[in-house]
């Protein structure tokens, strides 16, 4: 195996763990609502998402394509700024997630790279008529997209049942919002895994295993597939009590109206290939979901903290990713990749280590929002948890 391999290899493995860090992370945008509301039981809402998750990486390679040659120029992107480019968008994603934080592991992803690409060869490779039309414009607009369709159909689902006693209309919207998280799960896997589809892909070209403008190979998208299912699987309990208690008191009809309209919006961008933030989407649906409903109370001042962290996901991710970039080339070769990896790594063990120390699990989660066990005063799981608190 030639030096050049060696590094391939640890990209590939750095790639499939942003991967598996978007799975976790993203994990609440598609079944936040459908536990807080009783529909689905933590460990089984987790479980569907991730089979879902698994098959929809595979109905188009559309936003891979996207990430691979719309963004920025092949020709200046090596293997050091890929490696760096993920190491902006990992620790980015870990930061967030340890804190409870949705934030969004695409923007992450994108603004590692971006950033890698420009300490390496300057602004002049980023494609930045691709980058605002594919991603800052559908960042800016899908919030209120789907924080509209979501509002007008929390609206009309009151409105349509308002004859209708509690019971059993709690009752049949929980069963519709198996169907309408299971649509987002699927959304989810058909967006988010392809970006990772489209980072190995830039590297692969990078180093001359494929030709410029190539789609990804099967064993691209298998691997991609199988590492956010996995991720999805284990769940992110912090983001998921974040979106389903720190937004908003959901409902099952606010639930089901806020997750179609996720769904439908992902669905649609993803056809047209946007590199879209599923957890924008999923936060725009919930607040609208709450406008919807008379009397609802929303959280606002939660909101903006969200807010806060989406405009510094790509600035940050990209420092990063530079600040990777420079010190692996400051060390040269491939010690430098070597030196990036091992960091990373040991980022990750310390992120994964403190993160024991205030566990979030589906037990509590549940416990917390059915109100069966409450967290003792002086645990850390206090009553009145907000994003950003540990």
């Amino acid at each position: 195996m030639t030096s050049n391999d060696a590094v391939l290899v640890l990209v590939v493995v750095t790639a499939l763990g942003f991967d598996f860090t978007n799975g976790f992370h993203d994990t609440g945008n598609a079944m936040a609502t459908s536990i807080v509301t009783g529909a689905l039981p933590p460990r089984v809402a987790v479980a569907i998402s991730a089979v879902l998750n698994l098959g929809g990486a595979f109905l188009s390679t559309a936003v891979a394509a996207t990430i691979a040659s719309g963004l920025v120029d092949s020709q200046d992107v090596t293997l050091t700024v890929v490696i760096a480019g993920l190491t902006g968008s990992i620790l980015w994603n870990l930061t967030t997630w340890f804190f409870g934080i949705p934030s969004s592991s695409s923007h992450a992803l994108i603004g590692g790279v971006v950033g890698a690409t420009m300490a390496a060869a300057g602004s002049s490779a980023v494609k930045w008529q691709g980058l605002v039309s594919k991603v800052i414009v559908p960042a800016a607009l899908s919030p209120f997209i789907a924080g509209s369709v979501a509002a007008i159909g929390t609206y009309l689902v009151y409105r349509l049942t308002r004859g209708v006693s509690e019971g059993p209309r709690g009752h049949g919207f929980r069963i519709g919002q198996v169907g309408s998280a299971s649509m987002v799960s699927l959304a989810h896997g058909a967006n988010d895994a392809q970006k990772t589809m489209g980072v190995i892909t830039l590297a692969l070209i990078a180093n001359g295993t494929l030709e410029s403008g190539a789609q990804a190979p099967t064993w691209v998208i298998v691997s991609c597939a199988v590492a956010i299912a996995l991720g999805t699987y284990l769940g992110g309990w912090r983001v998921i009590r974040a979106l389903g208690k720190g937004l908003m008191e959901i409902e099952s009809p606010q639930g089901m109206a806020s997750e179609s309209a996720s769904a439908a919006v992902i669905l649609c961008s993803t056809n047209f290939g946007y590199s879209l933030s599923t957890t924008h989407v999923a936060t725009g649906s919930i607040l609208g979901a709450g406008v919807g409903k008379k009397g609802a109370v929303v959280r606002w001042h939660v909101a903006r903290r969200m807010v806060a962290a989406w405009l510094l996901t790509l600035p940050a991710a990209a420092l990063v990713g530079a600040l990777a970039y420079w010190t692996a080339h400051g060390i040269g070769g491939t010690e430098g990749v070597v030196v990036i990896f091992v960091l990373l790594v040991l980022a990750s063990v310390a992120f994964f280590a403190a993160s024991r120390r205030a566990a979030v699990t589906p037990a509590n989660v549940n416990a917390e929002w059915t109100g069966s066990v409450l967290p003792a005063p002086e645990s850390k799981e206090a009553t009145s948890w907000t994003p950003g608190s540990t």
